[in-house]
This record gives C-alpha cells, structure tokens and sequence, in this order.
C-alpha cells in the first residue's frame, strides 16, 4: 500500500504549528465561549463544532451579537447564507473549503481518534487555517499529538471552573433534581424516560437521532423547569449546555458502529462532565442496569488524569478524480506519520465500492467531473439506516439523474419529499420521517443539484420542522404529565395551591381532582400514582383535615335513618363507607372498625366511633329482638335454658336433630315457657316464625359470616337477595355452606334450599294423611293411600314451589321413600273417590313454581310436631283453633317422641309431580298392617294436633311473599273433589276397555334422610 505523508495547505516556510493555538481542558472550561469571543474580535472568521445542535446553538449566539445580516449557518442539512457574512458556523465536515477567514476554530477536536469521523477532524487539525489566529479545541489528552503533529503550537490548559465528584450509585427513581440519566440506545431512553414519568412526572429525550428543533425542544423543557430529568445518549456530551446538577450512567456499553465495548474512561468524563456549571460543583454516579465505577475510574474522572491520545484516524483529502480506480487507490492511500492510521472503511466509502459494481455506474463514471460528482453523492449521509444496499441503491439513483438528466427531476424530488409529508403515527414514525426528509434536505442543499435548490430548501426546511414539532408533542404527550409537572413546580415554589372539596367529595388542587374523599378516607386518582402524589395531599392536607372534623361532627349528630348496613359488613353514612363489622367472641356483639386515615384523631374520631356504636346495637337489638328477650329470661331453668342458650347461638334457628335428647327430656312446663318467647317447635327446627323475615334474616347472616374465617361473601350475597325475594325455595350455591342457609331461615335440600316454615306446613300437610286409617271418623285427608303411606297433591308442590323429581327429592331428603302400588280399589257403596291424581292429568309446568312462597304462618300449632299419630284424628275436633289460641288458653301439650331424622333435597320447579305412572301388570303385593306407632313415625303432641290448614296454593303461578304474614286457612284436602269426579267419569270407559292397570307412586316413612 503507497503511503502518503499528511500535508498542510500554507508554504513550507512555516512551521506546521505556527499560529494554531490550542486550548486543551476538561469540560465546564470556557473553551467554546472563549472561541467566541475571538472570533468576534476578528474580521471575519469560522468555527467548525461537531454537531449541527450545537452549531444551530453557537449561531444563535453570535447572531445575536454580530447581527443575523453578518452570520452564514452551514451544516449538511441547513444553509443560511446571508449576501456577505463575516462570520461563519459550521459542522466540521461540512465546513466551506475554499474559505479565506481571518479566525478559525475547530472544536472537540479529540474526536479525531474516533473510527467513523476522526479522520474529518484529522483533516480539519492538520489541513485548515485562519490568516491570522487558529484555535483547536478540545480534551487535554490531546496535548500529545498537538506537539507531535504540529510543532511549534501554543499550548493553553484551562483548570475546570467546578469541581466535579462521585455519589455513588442510586435507583432511577431516587435521582436528585437537574439530573441527566445516560444510557446508550433509544429503547432504554424511553423505557427510563417513562419510568421517571410515573414517579417524577415527567422527563425531557435526547437523543443523536432527533432533528435539532426537537432536540432544542426538549432541552428547553429541561432547561426552564417544565421536567426536572433529562434521559439522553451520549449526544448530551457534545457541547450542550445544560443546567445539569448530576450526571448518571444507566449504562456504561455502547455500540460504536463496530462492537459494543464499554466506554474510556475519557468518554466517561465527556459525559460527566456536563454535571455543575460555571462555578457550580456537579456529581455523577451510576444507576439502572450499569455496574458501580471501580475506585481507578472514579479517580480519573475527579482528576481529570487520563491517558493521552495514541493515534489519529487520517484519510487522504487529496483525491484523484481521474478515473474511479484513481479515486479508489487515492482513498485506500496510508500516512507516513506515526502518529497517525488510515481510518477504517466509512459509510462513504463502502457506498462507493457498492456502486462502482454496477455496470451503469461505472459507465457514467468517466472524466474528472463524473467521477467527482459520483463521490459527492457517495457523501449523502444515510440518515434512514434501513441497509447498506438500500443506501447505494439511493445513491445509484441520484447518480443517475445528474448524469443523464444533469439534475434530479422535480416530480421526482417532489414524489419523495411528499412521502414524509405526514405527521401522524408514534415517536418511531415520525422519526422515521424525519431521518427520511434530512435526506432530502441534504440533497436540496447541493447548490447544482435540483433545477431551483432555494425553493426545495424551504420545502424541506419546513417540513422538517412541521414533522419535529410533532414530534416534539409526541414525546411531551408520553414522557411528561405537563399537570404534574407544573404541581410540582409550584409546590418547589412554595406557592399557596387553590385547593376546596366538592358537594360529592371530589379534592380539587389548582382546578385538577387529585382525589375524592369516600366518608373519612381520601382516596387518591388513580393516575396520580407518582411521587407528586404526597406532595399534592401535603398540599390539601389543611382543607382535608377541615372537612373531615366537621364530616366528624355531622355523623355524631347524624339520626338513624341515615346509616345502612350492607351485605359485606360495611356501614355506609348517606352512601360513604365509615365503618367495617368486625368479629367479636359474641356474635350479637360484633365490634366495629372505622374506615379512615390518619387525619381523623383525637375527639373527634372518639365521637364517629361513639355513635356508630350505638347505632349498631340499635340495628340489631331492633331487628333480633327476641334472641336478646330470650338470653335474659329468668324465668327460664334447666333444659330450657340450655335450648335456649343454642337457639340463641345459632342467632334464632336451630335444628330440631341437634338438641334431640333434650327435648325428649323437655316438659310441657318447659315448653309452654319457652313458646311465651316466641319459640316455635317444628318437627325439623326449633326457630323464631317472626325472625323469618328478610331483614332480620340478613342481619343473622351477616353476624354469622364475620365469625367465620372462609364465607365466600359474593355467594352469601347472592343467597341474600334470593331469600329476600320472598322466595319458598331456590337453587343451592356449592359456595355457601349448609349452616349459611339455616341462618338465613332455610334448610339445604340437596341442591334446594327450602325456608323453614314451609317444610313445617309440608308436615302439617303430610301428618294427617299417614295418620288417616280406615275406621278414622270423618273425610279422608288429601294424599291419604292405605294408612301407611302418601300420595303427592297439588298443595303439597305448591307450597314448596317444585313439581315432580324436584319434589321427589324433597321428600327422599326429609326421610321417605317411594313405593309404586296399585291404586286402591273403590268403595261399593260409594263413588270411588280416587285419592291420588294421575300424573298425566296434571300439567307440566315449564317454569319454576314460586306460587308457593307463601309467608310462614305463626298461627300454626306449635305442638303439632310434638303430638302422636295415633290420637291425632281423635283430637281433631277438641284442639285449638290455632297456636295462639292454645298459648292464650295455657293447656299444656303432652309430651310427644320425635320425628324420624329429616334432610333436605333440591326442589325445582317447572314440572307437576307425578304421582301415577303407568307400567305393566305387577301382581298385587300383600300389604300387611303395620302398628300404629310404626305408621306414624312422625311423633305429634296431641293437644297441638289440629294444626291450622295450610292452603292449598294455587296453580303454579310465581308469587312472592313476605315471611310473617298470615296465611289464608284453606282445606289441604282441596284436591280430592276434582280427582274424585275424574274418577267417576273415567270409570265407565274403563269398564268397557280392559287397560294396563296404572301405578300410583306411595311415600313411606323410612327412607335415607339428607341429614348431616
């Protein structure tokens, strides 16, 4: 390889560094501004800066000064050229060539160690000179090659104006204010800008692929005071100047356009040196992902002691326009300096060796300004990084229209620049956009490139704009909460926020809800779940405390009406939540916890909780009056007591199975004590008929699911609002447990639940018929078969609401079983009366039966459950209209045996039972006649034996009711007329055509209860 020695563009009577000055230091040194102010003491001058940001920036400055009229901008994307400037501001490689100036400068110049542009500002150190004074600046670590590659050089160091120290490393969320957090690829920009949102509310992006207006943009949000955290690439340590307290690394790897590798420690002070400005001391640390500095690196960057520049990167400038393989070999051309080493293939140059393959190309590229003018197209930067090949593609095409056309078409230009004419889509579209209308702004920006460049200079000038702006608003919409932020500044401010509370409780600060406050607690919005949050509370805390005092004050003057009890145990005062039950040793004692924050104390949290105390026993003595009258009862001794005492734990209804042994041992006595109270004994349950209502159910519930530690409160819900509903039966949830039914005043049937009071009507309808025998005096009960078993009637599934399997399961889970007989034969000396109907006569009923939920009658006797079978029908005319009448009267009940155990089963609705089935001829079994005592297992006090009737509802039609109420007295035998006339009309037929005979379904005592 031909090596060639660097050369200077002044005579060879002068010494390569005669007046160059070098002024070499740290960051925060003054260099750039010393720059300046040489420049404008001289006639005319230019200064070379390695970013178009920071040229735009130093334009401003000098503009302002020297007049706009008096400065020309020139970078690859932006022109201002005024008609006879004096000074001039450019990027380095786009600095003019042919320039004769008074002052230069070239700025940053450690940058020429870099790989990918080093060998731009190697030319720039070694090649550009003002008439009368040359500036180079930059890190000190140059200062070795200045003396080797330009002897005879004045050296100037500049001492940094602050100190600069370590803080160690600390989370992202937890960096101080006018902190700038670097990390070294757009997505962990974003991912920590949006990070420092949630927390801080916001943060202004840098990052080297944003236009300058964007990033100008951003920094003055910085910069002003609008966000407090900057989130850049390492652009940010290119000469911006920021207010910057601290500096902290997320990462310390970057991709250098060759490997990822970990930054030199004189990179690192690049960057760290943004932190303090003027005489102001800065910090830097480690955050995120980046592993904490080694004590040797931290040391360097205090000290600012770090090793020198070893090697420059270099590159021919010299070209040879000749021919393409002229230019070729002249780029691949090696210095013979020591100091310096031909710089790695740049984009440029792979551009070119891309395109020199093509055939047409290399057709075009014939003479000096062929070959000349493919370079400068080679030199498009490639600002859209979709691939090497595209990006030769692209050249190849403007290659082409300069050579056949002479310049690119305009509709052609016009198609392109249109396509990014949009300014709708994400962060990553428009800048997208952006990267693809620099392009075009670089290519309008050649002076013999398009038909009128002027014009396509605007265009794209203010598309570029338009497209940064947006942009710009993008980033501000996702990484800065502006509401939050302008808070916080005035929180900073110590400013008197415009703070008041709604009419529905709404906290408003600065005309923004923060928050709404629910009883005695504040609840925060959602979205302000940053660190602001405490701040802006801090900031309400006076009217807060306020309102809750006097919110405090209103609840203990607050009357009854005004506080509810709902179904998950919250106490609510005119719809807020104030309190929460909790569970006490007692269940008709819980106790009560205030739902509040810490603002409510003192006196007058004593009287929230004073009041709603007594408001809770109110409620409860109010709703289960008779379980308290029942636990102070005096007059109550023994056994009694001891019932008693159950019945009131299990808050008003206790199985009957559970105190079995008790109540064999209870006397009438006893009994007649306990029913002064209101105690109802059922065959299936000992219970309070006037507890049975919704509301008071509810509340016994509720008491019962805080002392227990699993309830599922969703499906003890859901139960409620079924119960309340006034229904007869319902669907069993798997969810609840069997005692969550009883409290709530039903029983669970396999999978029904059925109320209480209903399966003691069921009985009251059931006992006559298996008492009714032959010889009994009087009309055959309803369902009555053979003295031993009964048949369904239409009373019996419409009290319960169920019809055919349904009922069935009812009866199997309260102890009966199912026989299928013959019908009996009927009467000669009367019509034969048939005593069960035929379950195709009776219609399927689609819908769930509710016309059966029917209130539980208080008046039914109590004793009835207590009296035996056998005397029941001979007691019938002498008993007691009703249970009360029997109470008032003061006869004792006898005492009486037990039911057979009992359960439950599921009772659905939609079908009429079916009590007769056809199937073939079965020979008739003889049945044999049982005890009385074994017929009637249903043990019964006699005097209590003529309960009153339950109705016989009426045809499956869903109705509701509300326990407690009287019940219409109806016959339970109103079914027996229809079936008998059925009957009577069917028997001549059946006489005249022999048919299968049909089987009627017998219920017997007996059968497996449900029982648990």
């Amino acid at each position: 390889m031909q090596n060639m020695a660097f050369s200077t563009s002044f005579g060879n009577d002068r010494a390569p560094g005669a007046g160059v000055t070098a002024v070499l230091g740290p960051t925060n040194t003054g260099k750039t501004h010393l720059a300046i102010e040489r420049m404008l003491a001289h006639s005319s001058g230019l200064i070379g800066l390695p970013l178009r940001l920071l040229a735009r920036e130093v334009y401003n400055k000098i503009a302002d000064r020297a007049g706009v009229d008096n400065v020309a901008l020139v970078t690859g994307e932006e022109k201002i050229k005024p008609k006879a400037p004096r000074f001039w501001v450019s990027t380095v490689e786009a600095m003019p060539r042919d320039l004769d100036v008074s002052f230069l400068a070239v700025d940053e110049i450690q940058i020429a160690a870099d790989l990918e542009r080093g060998h731009v500002f190697t030319d720039r150190i070694l090649n550009r000179r003002g008439r009368d004074e040359t500036l180079l600046l930059g890190a000190a670590t140059m200062r070795p090659m200045i003396e080797r590659l330009l002897p005879g050089a004045s050296i100037i160091t500049r001492p940094r104006l602050s100190q600069l120290e370590f803080a160690g490393d600390r989370k992202i969320t937890r960096q101080p204010r006018r902190t700038a957090i670097v990390a070294f690829s757009a997505d962990e920009v974003y991912a920590i800008a949006e990070l420092i949102r949630r927390q801080h509310g916001g943060a202004a992006v840098v990052l080297g692929s944003l236009s300058p207006r964007t990033r100008n943009a951003q920094v003055a949000m910085f910069q002003n005071g609008d966000v407090d955290y900057l989130v850049a690439t390492d652009a940010v340590g290119m000469g911006l100047n920021l207010d910057v307290d601290h500096v902290a690394f997320a990462s310390d790897r970057k991709y250098d356009g060759y490997q990822f590798r970990r930054l030199t420690p004189a990179e690192f002070a690049q960057i760290a040196g943004r932190a303090g400005r003027a005489t102001r001391n800065g910090t830097f640390g480690t955050t995120g992902r980046c592993a904490p500095f080694e004590p040797e690196l931290v040391n360097a960057l205090q000290n600012h002691t770090f090793d020198s520049v070893k090697m420059l990167q270099w590159r021919n400038a010299k070209l040879d326009f000749s021919s393409l393989g002229a230019l070729q070999v002249s780029l691949a051309l090696s210095p013979n300096h020591e100091a310096l080493t031909r710089a790695p293939v740049a984009e440029d140059l792979r551009v070119l060796e891309h395109v020199a393959r093509d055939a047409e190309v290399r057709e075009w590229a014939h003479g000096p300004k062929a070959v000349e003018r493919l370079w400068e197209a080679c030199q498009v930067p490639d600002y859209r990084k979709l691939s090497p090949a595209a990006h030769a593609e692209l050249v190849t095409t403007l290659y082409g229209f300069l050579m056949q056309k002479g310049r690119i078409p305009d509709a052609w230009f016009a198609a392109q620049v249109d396509q990014a004419n949009r300014t709708d889509g994400d962060i990553d579209t428009l800048s997208g956009r952006i990267a693809q209308i620099r392009t075009w702004t670089f290519v309008a920006n050649r002076p013999d490139w398009l038909y009128d460049p002027d014009h396509w200079q605007g265009i794209t000038r203010e598309l570029e704009n338009k497209l940064s702006d947006a942009l710009h608003e993008r980033l501000t919409e996702r990484f800065v909460d502006r509401r939050t932020s302008v808070l916080m500044r005035r929180l900073r401010e110590n400013s008197v926020l415009n703070t008041e509370i709604g009419k529905t409780g709404e906290v408003i600060v600065e005309g923004h809800v923060i928050g709404r406050l629910d009883g005695f607690t504040f609840a925060p919005d959602a979205a302000e779940a940053g660190s602001d949050a405490k701040a802006l509370q801090a900031a309400a805390q006076q009217v807060l405390a306020r309102e809750i005092d006097a919110r405090a004050e209103k609840l203990g003057a607050a009357p009854d009406e005004q506080f509810v009890l709902t179904s998950d145990g919250t106490i609510r005062w005119t719809g807020d939540a104030v309190a929460k039950l909790v569970a006490a040793d007692d269940a008709l004692h819980p106790r009560l916890r205030i739902i509040s924050d810490e603002r409510l104390t003192g006196a007058s949290r004593e009287a929230v909780q004073t009041r709603l105390d007594l408001w809770l026993k109110t409620h409860i003595e109010k709703l289960l009056g008779p379980l308290f009258e029942l636990s102070k009862a005096e007059d109550l001794q023994g056994i009694a007591r001891g019932i008693a005492f159950q019945l009131v734990e299990a808050l008003g209804v206790l199985e009957r199975t559970k105190i079995a042994a008790e109540m064999k041992d209870l006397d009438q006595p006893s009994r007649a004590a306990l029913r002064k109270y209101g105690v109802r004994f059922g065959a299936y349950h000992i219970y309070f008929p006037q507890l049975l209502k919704p509301a008071a159910r509810s509340l016994a519930s509720l008491l019962w699911a805080e002392k227990q530690s699993n309830v599922d409160m969703a499906a003890l819900s859901n139960v409620q609002h079924l119960a309340s509903s006034g229904r007869t039966s319902f669907p069993v949830d798997k969810a609840l447990p069997r005692d969550g039914y009883r409290v709530l005043g039903y029983r669970q049937c396999g999978e029904r639940a059925v109320r209480v009071d209903i399966l003691e009507r069921l009985a009251d309808l059931i006992r006559p018929a298996l008492a009714w025998r032959e010889t009994s005096p009087g009309e055959k009960p309803a369902g009555a078969f053979d003295g031993r078993g009964f048949v369904v009637t239409q009373a019996m599934t419409s009290l319960t609401g169920s019809a055919g399997e349904d009922f069935a399961s009812i009866l199997r889970a309260l102890g009966y079983r199912v026989d299928r007989r013959p019908p009996l034969p009927p009467k000669a000396v009367e019509a034969a009366p048939v005593e069960a109907v035929p379950a195709e006569a009776v219609p399927a009923e689609t819908t769930e039966t509710v016309a059966a939920e029917t209130p539980p009658v208080e008046a039914t006797s109590d004793a009835a459950a207590d009296a035996p079978v056998e005397v029941a029908a001979e007691v019938t005319a002498d008993a007691p209209e009703s249970a009360t009448d029997q109470l008032v009267s003061g006869d004792p009940a006898p005492s009486a045996a037990l039911l057979p155990d009992v359960g439950f089963a599921e009772v659905v609705s939609s079908e009429a039972t079916p009590v007769v089935v056809e199937t073939r001829p079965e020979p008739v079994a003889e049945v044999a006649v049982a005890p009385a005592a074994a017929a009637a297992e249903p043990a019964l006090e006699a005097a209590d034996a003529a309960a009153e009737p339950a109705p016989a509802a009426e045809a499956a039609v869903e109705t509701t009711s509300e326990p407690g109420a009287e019940a219409p007295a109806e016959a339970a035998s109103a079914d027996a007329a229809p079936a008998e006339a059925a009957a009577a009309e069917a028997a001549p037929a059946a006489a005249k055509t022999p048919a299968e005979p049909q089987l009627v379904e017998v219920w017997r005592p007996g059968g497996r209860s449900d029982e648990r």
